[in-house]
């Protein structure tokens, strides 16, 4: 049994990681129709767009979506949202690896994948079942 304290440390870190990865991929997948912080195309693997043949910027309003729908996930689901997250992160890295491009951005999403959205799907059982037992 977790002791009150730590719950509070544990449902805090929680809470933190449940805003953080709500917010950022809806702010991510909103930018994906006004490339107001990045010019999203340029992260693009072109093999992606063999596979669906579609144009850079149609891929990208699909991709925004999904980022808006796994973020609002997160805040109502956020067990199911962060592994849906987890594994968004882990494609988009995948595919920069694979095309030799962004290998900075592709480390970073496998951290915020591995290090973030694996913990809060790890911790939001734990949350769950200690403000039960209260």
């Amino acid at each position: 049994m977790i002791e009150h304290s730590e719950h509070h440390v544990v449902h805090s870190i929680q809470v933190t990681l449940r805003v953080i990865f709500g917010v950022v991929p809806i702010v991510a997948g909103l930018d994906k129709f006004t490339n107001f912080l990045a010019n999203w195309t340029v992260y693009l693997n072109p093999l992606a767009l063999r596979i669906v043949p579609m144009t850079d910027i149609a891929f990208m309003h699909v991709v925004g979506v999904i980022e808006i729908i796994a973020g609002a996930l997160v805040f109502t689901k956020p067990r199911l949202g962060a592994y849906i997250v987890m594994a968004w992160l882990i494609a988009i890295a995948l595919q920069l690896i694979l095309w030799g491009r962004f290998l900075d951005v592709a480390v970073r999403d496998l951290v915020m994948a591995l290090g973030g959205a694996l913990t809060l799907a790890r911790l939001t059982p734990v949350c769950i079942a200690t403000s039960h037992h209260r």
